[in-house]
């Protein structure tokens, strides 16, 4: 189930990192973020021959690098486990954050490889300088066809922060909500960590 649901986002996401190369966005405003991310992405990724190939190792430092700094995957991961986040002491809700964090850099990796010479394409921002939450919207173009594809940022003291994205109308925390809070009716915070931790385990050995 798992599986299924990151594929389409994660895929999605990964072609974002497809744009033609543009000059130095202000990373000040969630637009200019974005476009910095995105830019930043599609350069390491067509150099590198062994990420295009789904190099795990690669592929992790580039997440590493490049979009976690960026993203607030803690928040990310508290609206997807929804009233469960409340129910997990802090050590469950890190061991959580983690292993949901490691499982979309390993699904990510097989996405990676698919990049190739799709476009972005950034709807106009119409935020104000006051914003504290902002969604960014873009259209990927992937073989003449467009995927929508729009990223929720919130600022923060450290700046703008990716917190969510939305594949075809359709956000990423709500789509998990509903997976983790069957595994939790069923079998508690403990499952969700075990469905998690069951699933990267078996992602390292396909890699392995």
């Amino acid at each position: 189930m798992i599986k299924r649901l990151l594929l389409p986002f994660l895929t999605v996401f990964a072609f974002a990192g497809a744009a033609h190369p543009q000059q130095a966005a202000d990373t000040s405003t969630p637009d200019g973020l974005v476009k910095s991310v995105v830019n930043d992405v599609m350069t390491s990724v067509r150099a590198d021959k062994d990420m295009q190939a789904g190099n795990i190792g690669k592929i992790s430092a580039l997440v590493e690098q490049k979009i976690l700094p960026n993203a607030n995957f803690t928040k990310t991961t508290q609206i997807a486990m929804g009233r469960n986040w409340s129910k997990a002491s802090p050590e469950q809700q890190k061991v959580i954050t983690d292993e949901f964090k490691t499982l979309l850099i390993r699904t990510y990796a097989g996405a990676i490889a698919q990049i190739r010479d799709q476009q972005v394409q950034f709807r106009p921002y119409r935020g104000t300088p006051e914003d504290t939450d902002a969604t960014i919207r873009t259209q990927v173009i992937n073989k003449g066809e467009p995927i929508q594809l729009d990223y929720r940022l919130e600022k923060t003291a450290q700046g703008w922060k990716v917190y969510d994205i939305n594949v075809l109308g359709a956000w990423l925390t709500e789509a998990y909500k509903g997976s983790f809070n069957t595994i939790a009716n069923q079998q508690g915070v403990d499952g969700i960590i075990k469905t998690l931790q069951d699933r990267n385990r078996q992602l390292a050995s396909a890699k392995g």
